[in-house]
């Protein structure tokens, strides 16, 4: 009778599931009181005082059990199952899984399209969040703007694909184009039109990045020279690595930029956009961007609205001008948010999965890591690299994780 019927199964579970806890929590601090420490005796004190310091376990157990069945154990497991082999009945055969996965070509299509993924989507994520909380801010009608730039968020990453499946949807020459970006497409013919849309707008664009990251690589440089000696050895690593990454961008924009000028554009032909190699995995990241400004837009808004009106006040009494407030006063004050932020998308993007299943499924090299892991396990049934796939996720995101539960107990002292 239950299972026909989900609404009274649902009553069912919770009256059960809380009657469960209730039950639990009552006879386990009678056994405690009762039984295993009772309060009487010429112990009775020493018996309180153990209770009580029992107790507070008593109460976690639970949660510490659910957690431990539920996030130790897979992990445990899946690294066991990295180290064996199914085809040979579950033999221990150490890091051969690892060896063959790194033999791979996949692997490292899915390694490379997973940190371009890293650099380009918690980036502009952030920075288009960034941009339209402080424009909404200034706007009569900006909540109805951060509405609509938030409403991405109430749709699932395979709702976002397939709306993004048909604007770049594609259809013979003769037909009419139902995909957007096609439509659009068709109309260029190489004229002046197609030379400023398609050629010095994209190398401003890109310019523009290497701009902003020579400049940023500059004030990190020029900041870390100053209090050298006050940084320690991993914060001084981490300004490594983010100037060799923003060296990268710049030599990336910058060939991206001289190689629009030189590729032959096929004027008036439909396009399988998703088809194309490397671009392909800009129009899937264009999904996970379109999704996630809405994120960053709402927390970076109260950001920027918790910092102290006398700051902005007396900037502006010094002469700063717009911009000089927002890059000098504001964007400083809210940098925490803005690095949990861009970390908190940065473990999005290492996961992703979704996207690249439902629009490619991981062809014309858009493979990613969450996808390969899913293509060994359940496709090949090779559970030993599949595992050893997932391993390597987790190392990715752990650091991530140790940053952020790092910066928020900083925050709380």
């Amino acid at each position: 009778m239950l299972s026909e019927n989900p609404a009274l199964l649902g009553l069912a579970t919770i009256i059960l599931g809380v009657g469960a806890c209730l039950g639990y929590f009552f006879l386990s601090n009678l056994v405690l009181d009762k039984v295993v420490f009772p309060a009487r005796g010429k112990h009775a004190g020493r018996n309180i005082n153990r209770a009580n310091m029992v107790r507070p376990w008593l109460f976690l157990f639970p949660a510490l059990f659910a957690l431990g069945l539920y996030l130790a154990y897979p992990v445990f497991e899946t690294l066991r199952l990295s180290l064996t082999d199914r085809s040979l009945g579950g033999a221990f055969v150490g890091f051969d899984n690892y060896r063959q996965m790194m033999n791979e070509a996949k692997f490292w299509e899915a390694l490379r399209n997973n940190m371009l993924w890293l650099i380009v989507v918690p980036a502009i994520s952030t920075s288009f969040g960034l941009l339209a909380a402080q424009l909404t801010d200034r706007l009569r009608w900006g909540n109805l703007a951060k509405s609509l730039i938030f409403m991405p968020m109430a749709i699932s990453f395979v709702g976002a694909s397939v709306i993004f499946k048909l604007i770049y949807d594609t259809r013979p020459a003769d037909q009419n184009q139902i995909g957007v970006l096609n439509a659009i497409w068709l109309k260029f013919d190489g004229g002046a039109g197609s030379i400023f849309v398609l050629q010095i707008l994209p190398t401003v664009f890109f310019l523009a990045v290497a701009g902003l990251a020579v400049f940023s690589g500059w004030g990190m440089f020029r900041d870390g020279s100053a209090s050298l000696r006050g940084r320690s050895l991993w914060q001084m690593s981490l300004r490594v690595c983010a100037a060799v990454l923003g060296l990268w961008l710049v030599w990336a924009s910058i060939s991206a930029a001289v190689g629009i000028w030189f590729v032959e554009l096929p004027y008036g032909e439909p396009q399988t956009w998703l088809t194309i190699p490397f671009w392909n995995n800009f129009f899937l990241m264009a999904v996970l961007i379109w999704i996630q400004t809405g994120f960053a837009m709402v927390i970076l808004s109260a950001a920027l609205r918790g910092i102290p009106e006398e700051t902005v006040e007396a900037a502006i009494v010094d002469g700063a001008n717009p911009f000089q407030i927002f890059f000098k006063i504001k964007v400083p004050q809210i940098m925490g948010t803005i690095v949990v932020v861009w970390t908190t998308i940065t473990l999005t993007v290492l996961k992703v999965f979704d996207i690249v299943f439902a629009m490619t499924n991981g062809q014309w090299e858009t493979q990613v890591l969450a996808n390969y892991m899913y293509d060994k396990l359940f496709r090949s049934n090779d559970w030993g690299v599949g595992s050893a796939s997932a391993i390597v996720i987790m190392l990715l995101v752990t650091p991530i994780l140790v940053w952020n539960v790092h910066n928020a107990r900083k925050e709380m002292r």
